[in-house]
């Protein structure tokens, strides 16, 4: 049976190396989202494509243990990932799965939330064209963040170097070796996606880079979680202790493995 992205392969000719396929992630229960995003993507010369998101209560045990390991988690993060955030990565790393299976060398993903910006396709196209080596570029930030170095992208607009990679996962673009690699290295996972994208150096040489100002941005919907529902748990005195010890392991392991990457 054919992929969800079974499209790209026949579609992916001369004319689209410069602009990526997009996918975008969405529950079957969330109509709103759905249809507020594909009322933006239609307005755009880009080949875009929904992505059925994993529903955690529904996948097998056996293919469940193979995504998730509680193991893991009790070892990198600082409580259970609950079933939300599980479909949540699952379906990322579904997605990468569908990119390598096809013939595009990068591919956008987007979460259903977002809105986009008006630069959003001459920023997909400027990335897609980068001379230097990436693995993944973030299409959505905060208005300032911890940058390295950066470079100009567009007129306009910065192509990024974090010092520190922004947790934020609802659009990015992300390139074979990018798919390759978190394939490789985050199978299981322990902890949700925005964290374990912080942990960089655990696939190896893995850079990130962004854009500035953001074209991607997470509109009204994003207010009401499909991950964590109404709310989050309050953290007992021992998980706060986990999560203080785990942000020192970031900020420690982050800065000694930013010291071996090139700069623009």
């Amino acid at each position: 049976a054919k992929g969800p992205l079974s499209y790209i392969t026949p579609l992916f000719t001369a004319r689209f190396l410069m602009r990526p396929p997009v996918v975008f992630i969405n529950l079957d229960r969330d109509v709103e989202r759905r249809e507020r995003l594909l009322a933006q993507l239609h307005q755009l010369p880009l080949e875009s494509q929904r992505f059925p998101a994993v529903w955690w209560a529904d996948i097998p045990p056996a293919q469940a243990q193979q995504w998730y390991s509680e193991t893991l988690n009790a070892r990198q993060y600082y409580k259970p990932l609950g079933n939300g955030e599980k479909g949540c990565y699952a379906s990322h790393l579904s997605v990468w799965r569908q990119l390598l299976d096809g013939d595009a060398p990068a591919l956008v993903v987007l979460e259903d939330d977002v809105r986009l910006g008006p630069q959003f396709v001459a920023a997909v196209e400027a990335i897609a064209a980068l001379s230097e080596p990436w693995d993944m570029v973030k299409l959505l930030g905060r208005t300032s963040e911890k940058i390295r170095s950066q470079r100009a992208l567009l007129s306009g607009m910065a192509l990024l170097d974090y010092s520190r990679v922004p947790s934020l996962a609802a659009g990015y673009v992300i390139s074979r070796s990018g798919a390759t690699k978190l394939l490789a290295h985050r199978q299981p996972f322990g902890r949700p996606i925005d964290v374990d994208l912080r942990f960089w150096w655990e696939c190896g040489p893995f850079r990130t880079l962004g854009v500035s100002p953001a074209v991607v941005e997470l509109d009204e919907t994003s207010l009401v979680s499909s991950i964590w529902g109404e709310g989050r748990d309050t953290l007992t005195l021992a998980q706060r202790g986990r999560k203080f010890s785990m942000k020192l392991a970031l900020t420690a392991g982050n800065a000694w493995h930013r010291r071996r990457l090139p700069r623009f």
